[in-house]
């Protein structure tokens, strides 16, 4: 009977990894698979490998918090299976609103729901994450902020991603022995900016594993049903195989619906968020990825945005200035006008930023997503007692 149920929870944490693959791929990945800079398979091969390096080092802390912390006592094995059944329905809701699932909030809330029906929540442990759920958005928005208002336009003139035709790198067959050279159209300035994609989205997969491998296993791990080691090993594979499957139409259509912003800004917005992220993994936080996303992305359009507003305007209340939402998507070629400075017609005819109503429809579910999942899990724990 144990086998039973703990083979019905395995099954449980690789449907949960492999959907946390599909949404986690497409957020590390689709600017550079859009970008032309990848293929989505390679993508992918570099998304597990990354993912497997994250849960393995930083998500061990995490994992400690979600299968020892949040509740004072162990999970037992059938109270793990039905927790992992709570985020995996956290996931579905998600995806049926067709927004990035906030996998860690929903695990949280679905491991506080069973702590208290049973009466073994831990409170100051529970208080700590939620603060940091309430500081992470801040600090993504004026991290953002910082940057579009006085960073982004100079480095957006300076620093160009392009991607020619054919192979960035070749074999050079002129010697003796080969040896790798740039392709027949790569410059070092487009060979550069490759390896910095390359590099950040690397990073992001780390981060991703950091916060999301925990999600799949840790209520297993708790009482003991699954050792960590193996843990980790069939949350990577889950993750990998929603990476190389359903992460392939994510990774084309990602940032469709909130924005619309260039690759340098996705870039900016991506190592932001992955910093975030893991700094918060490593002392342990289930944080998501997306909530320090989209707070950077909203935060560098105001930065950016505000621009032609001097800061002795601001405290004034003189705000008579154009600004326009939309700069951020101005060209690399768009003069670069000084602080207070009224923006050229290049900026303020730019496209459309983000949709603030996909904004609202983003934080929303950070809110119904843990709740949702935490009152589902106490109704659940109290009618149906699991030791």
């Amino acid at each position: 009977m144990v086998q039973t149920v703990l083979l019905v929870g395995v099954i449980a944490s690789v449907f949960v990894g492999f959907n946390i693959g599909g949404s986690s791929t497409g957020i590390a990945w689709g600017p550079a698979v859009g970008a032309g800079i990848l293929r989505k398979v390679t993508a992918a091969a570099l998304m597990t490998v990354f993912v497997f390096l994250g849960g393995w080092t930083v998500g061990r802390n995490v994992m400690d918090t979600l299968s020892g912390d949040i509740v004072t006592t162990e999970i037992s094995l059938g109270a793990g299976v039905a927790v992992l059944f709570f985020i995996g329905f956290g996931i579905l809701i998600a995806n049926v609103f067709g927004v990035p699932v906030p996998t860690s909030m929903t695990t949280v809330g679905a491991i506080a729901g069973l702590g208290l029906a049973t009466g073994t929540a831990n409170f100051e442990t529970i208080g700590w994450i939620v603060s940091w759920w309430i500081v992470t958005p801040v600090v993504g928005f004026w991290v953002g902020v910082t940057v579009g208002r006085y960073v982004y336009p100079e480095l957006n003139r300076r620093v160009r991603v392009e991607v020619s035709e054919g192979p960035t790198l070749a074999l050079d067959r002129s010697g003796t022995v080969p040896r790798p050279a740039l392709g027949p159209n790569t410059t070092p300035g487009e060979l550069a900016g490759t390896v910095v994609v390359l590099v950040i989205g690397c990073y992001m997969a780390f981060s991703a594993g950091a916060s999301n491998v925990p999600n799949a296993v840790a209520p297993l791990v708790s009482g003991r049903a699954l050792d960590p080691d193996l843990a980790i090993g069939i949350a990577t594979v889950a993750i990998g195989l929603g990476g190389f499957t359903i992460a392939r139409r994510t990774m084309e259509s990602v940032g469709s619906e909130l924005s619309d912003i260039p690759l340098l800004a996705a870039l900016v917005v991506m190592i932001t968020a992955s910093t975030v992220t893991t700094a918060l993994s490593y002392i342990g936080i289930p944080i998501s990825l997306v909530m320090a996303s989209v707070m950077t992305i909203v935060g560098l359009g105001w930065g950016r945005a505000t621009r032609p507003i001097a800061a002795r305007d601001a405290l004034r209340g003189e705000l008579d200035a154009e600004i326009e939402p939309a700069a951020l998507t101005a060209g690399p070629d768009a003069p670069v006008t000084g602080i207070g400075e009224a923006e050229p017609a290049e900026v303020l005819d730019a496209g459309d930023l983000f949709d603030p109503r996909a904004v609202v429809k983003y934080v929303s579910m950070w809110i119904i997503g843990p709740t949702m999942s935490t009152l589902l899990a106490y109704v659940f724990f109290t009618l149906v007692p699991i030791a």
